[in-house]
């Protein structure tokens, strides 16, 4: 009885019964449930985590470039001196101008610190700072890898294009075995060839362009200074963009595949759209993702990759003042243009992670 009276008041006065596990009357309300960190904090760690690892890659350059160096067979001081009548003492004395002298891990710490104020000491070979030969040669090193990778680029992301977009096709084979076949060519084996072919003349087909070198002597205005420039970076840019521009083209043409199995391309289709609209509207901007982050991988690769093609056309670029510095061996120049290549890997790479999340909204963090 006192239960189903306890019932029936409750039922009469319209309350529902408390349910199980609820709160009571009195009983503080929940608060709101624990949220994850914010946006910029998410933001802040991811850019905080990769200038750490860019930082730890730099720090390991500069012990890799310090002691790897150090290795090379050679004196430098009797590379220096060689054919020259000097004596011990004057030998020892040049040590002692360039340091090399001091316990090595005094050689080490001065270079970290000098290499800290961008100060890489002197050369050995120039006898001038190796800051300047660096200021001097990094420009036309800067134009000859620059043009190559926009041309690779741009060749390699139309033809991708094509080829996927007609896979099978007679065209798509050929590209692709043209393109995989020069990408396994050593570079400068392609730039000597060229140079026989093209520049030097076989048979009846004379030279066309020039051997070696960035310039003309005697070429006067910048008009003509210039055309004279670009008839030079002919043969340098074309061994450059042969071997490249597979990259580009491989990379482009797995996209677009992968896009061509879309819903909204079908959508497109469907609405009545042309397939050259579907491509260019459609398809091509989202698989030039990965695309782009290559590019900005290669840029980096690109400055350091350049010494074979620089040392057979015998531009006046970095690489070759890296293939001179080798010879005798010049270690403050070497030690100075490994850590400049090696950071320009490191810093594209960051520019690369740090882009991409701006270009797909699908990997923000």
């Amino acid at each position: 009885m006192k239960k189903g009276s306890a019932l029936t008041r409750s039922a009469t006065s319209g309350a529902a019964p408390p349910e199980q596990g609820a709160p009571g009357p009195g009983a503080a309300p929940e608060g709101p449930g624990p949220t994850g960190p914010s946006r910029a904090v998410r933001v802040l760690r991811y850019l905080g985590g990769r200038l750490f690892t860019a930082a730890v890659s730099l720090a390991a350059v500069l012990v890799t470039s310090f002691f790897l160096f150090r290795i090379l067979p050679g004196d430098p001081v009797r590379a220096m001196t060689e054919g020259r009548e000097v004596t011990v003492e004057q030998m020892e004395e040049l040590r002692r101008q360039f340091g090399l002298d001091r316990p090595l891990w005094q050689q080490f710490a001065d270079y970290c610190l000098g290499v800290l104020r961008f100060d890489f000491g002197t050369s050995y070979q120039y006898r001038v700072p190796v800051a300047e030969l660096i200021a001097e040669r990094i420009g036309p090193t800067v134009l000859l890898a620059g043009t190559g990778t926009v041309v690779a680029a741009l060749i390699g992301l139309v033809l991708g294009t094509r080829a996927a977009w007609r896979r099978g096709s007679a065209g798509d084979r050929i590209t692709t075995a043209v393109a995989l076949t020069l990408w396994s060519v050593p570079s400068f084996w392609l730039g000597l060839l060229l140079i026989v072919v093209l520049a030097s003349g076989v048979g009846w087909l004379p030279g066309l362009f020039p051997t070696s070198g960035m310039a003309t002597p005697g070429v006067e205005g910048a008009f003509d200074s210039a055309l004279d420039v670009a008839h030079h970076m002919v043969l340098p840019v074309a061994t450059m963009v042969a071997v490249v521009y597979a990259q580009y083209l491989l990379i482009m043409r797995s996209s677009v595949l992968d896009e061509m199995g879309a819903d909204y391309l079908t959508t497109a289709r469907a609405k009545g759209l042309r397939d050259a609209l579907v491509l260019r509207r459609h398809a091509v901007p989202n698989a030039l993702l990965p695309t782009v982050t290559l590019i900005f991988l290669n840029l980096g690769r690109v400055l350091g990759g350049v010494i074979l093609i620089e040392t057979v056309f015998a531009w006046p670029g970095l690489g070759s003042l890296f293939y001179s510095g080798l010879r005798v061996p010049d270690l403050p120049l070497v030690q100075a243009l490994f850590v400049l290549f090696a950071s320009a890997v490191i810093v594209m790479n960051l520019l690369a992670d740090l882009v991409y999340p701006l270009l797909d909204p699908r990997v923000r963090t």
